[in-house]
């Protein structure tokens, strides 16, 4: 291609010199899609970066929450910062995540399912010794390799029994929050009593409620942020995990609420919706608003069962509402699964409804593409680039959702199609028309053989690549290894012979 060529190409992608210069890879993507005719894939990441840096991007996760759970959904549970983010930019009405915490968020960090790198089952444990794996190369890793500062605040929850799992060796500039998955809320401490709170490297001790405190920190990382450089900035509050605690203002704020739980529940959802909002108040005050994508999701389906609430003792019925959706967290039915997701960015996405189907691991391709990011060290992605979706309302090109794939039980969705399938002893098989039934109440296995024969098949092909899930293997590690149990002096002395 010449230069006068190639010059039309930038000009016909809406990616300029310095964009290209800036994104690495983006004058030969450029280049590749004028000679493939495929140009229109690429244009939306390239018009919204025409007019200057890079945007920033602020994402934002909660912790269990129900897809009912926000305002704009019905709710009991009061969330205008949240509604005003929906209303002004696109509902994602068929987002989803994996069922349960580390999943999920290894999938948003790796753009890739985890059941390849052995993080498919269950989160990691306060024993665990594993964490995300050190061969993938993490999203903050390929944005500040673009150029962008790197900051997180919240909950971590992908290693913590080495230092490499840590978030300032996965790629953030800066950390500060918690690294184990359950905390208390006021403390700071995990359920074995140690406390779990972090500057960066160095354990912090402090005093507050987390959630005020990571909202908090979010918007001291934006005021003091040099513009220079795009943000990235990861907020995942531990709203509402349990233990469900809160504030006495936030708990009284939600007084007509009756049930005990779910007003202890709903408080810590306002107190996230609170800071949700001083986080877009502190990007206006700086002039960053205009050029700020903001996404919203929780990292997997409300708790409904009360053996996925985590390490604290819950009683009585769990307070997280999923609507319409089957079940919960824990779970490959959809209210484990989709739950309330929104993006947000001024001018360059349409306020609307977004219908089909994403999934997290799409988060990483998309984003690395918005700002022309290069690819190559990263593993091969699962994750689609949705950016035509969301900004130019293209449809979806995610034809397959694969819920999870574990030794024991997998599900995937082929179009409308979904195999929900437990293969340990009695094993099921459930086959949902997710087109007539979103509840997921009719199966339809035994009147469409052939669908399930097509659906198991493709859970069989993708177990053949699965690795195994670490926790397990610690978990034969801990049984081999420990040692042996008897009873106390005591109680054999007085046994007798």
């Amino acid at each position: 291609m010449s230069k006068t060529e190639t010059a039309q190409a930038n000009e016909i992608s809406g990616i300029t010199r310095r964009d290209a210069l800036m994104g690495g890879t983006a004058l030969a993507v450029t280049q590749f899609s004028a000679q493939a005719g495929i140009l229109g894939v690429f244009a939306g990441a390239g018009e919204a970066r025409a007019q200057g840096a890079a945007p920033n991007i602020v994402y934002i996760i909660s912790d269990d929450s129900g897809w009912k759970d926000v305002g704009y959904h019905g709710s009991d549970i009061r969330t205008p910062n949240i509604d005003r983010l929906a209303a002004e930019g696109a509902r994602l009405e068929q987002f989803y995540v994996q069922p349960m915490c580390t999943p999920s968020r290894a999938a948003f960090m790796t753009g890739r399912y985890p059941f390849r790198y052995g993080l498919q089952t269950a989160v990691i444990p306060q024993s665990g010794t594993y964490g995300l794996a050190l061969d993938e190369y993490p999203l903050p890793q390929v944005l500040k390799d673009a150029g962008y500062y790197t900051a997180m605040s919240g909950k971590w929850h992908l290693g913590h029994s080495k230092t490499a799992y840590w978030p300032r060796q996965r790629g953030f500039d800066s950390f500060y929050g918690a690294l184990l998955g359950e905390i208390d809320h006021f403390t700071h401490k995990a359920a074995n009593g140690n406390p779990d709170w972090y500057r960066n490297n160095k354990a912090l001790k402090e005093e507050g409620y987390d959630n005020i405190l990571i909202g908090a920190e979010a918007v001291r990382v934006i005021n003091k942020h040099d513009q220079q450089k795009p943000l990235f900035l990861y907020l995942a509050f531990t709203a509402p995990h349990t233990p469900y605690q809160a504030p006495k203002e936030y708990l009284d704020r939600n007084s007509h609420i009756a049930d005990e739980s779910r007003r202890k529940y709903a408080a810590m959802i306002s107190v996230m919706d609170d800071e949700i909002g001083k986080v877009v108040a502190a990007l206006e005050k700086r002039g960053m608003r205009d050029n700020t994508l903001i996404v919203f999701h929780s990292d997997n389906g409300g708790v409904v069962n009360a053996f996925f609430a985590g390490e604290s003792e819950v009683k009585g019925k769990l307070p997280a509402d999923n609507g319409p959706y089957r079940e919960g967290k824990g779970t490959t039915y959809e209210g484990g699964t989709r739950v309330a997701g929104l993006v947000n960015w001024p001018g360059k996405i349409k306020p609307g409804t977004i219908d089909g189907p994403m999934h997290v691991v799409d988060m990483y391709p998309t984003l690395a593409g918005l700002v022309g990011a290069t690819l190559g060290k990263n593993k091969p992605l699962d994750g689609m680039d949705m950016w035509p979706t969301l900004a130019e309302g293209k449809p979806s090109p995610r034809t397959e959702i694969v819920y999870n794939i574990e030794p024991m039980t997998a599900a995937v969705r082929q179009g409308d199609w979904k195999l929900v399938w437990k293969a340990v002893l009695p094993q099921s098989i459930e086959l949902f028309d997710l087109s007539k039934d979103e509840r997921e109440a009719t199966n339809l296995a035994d009147q469409n053989p052939e669908m399930v024969k097509k659906l198991q098949a493709r859970i069989t092909e993708l177990a053949s690549q699965m690795a195994p899930p670490l926790i397990m293997h610690d978990a034969v590690k801990l049984l081999l290894h420990s040692p042996t149990l008897l009873p106390d002096a005591s109680a054999m002395f007085n046994v007798g012979d």
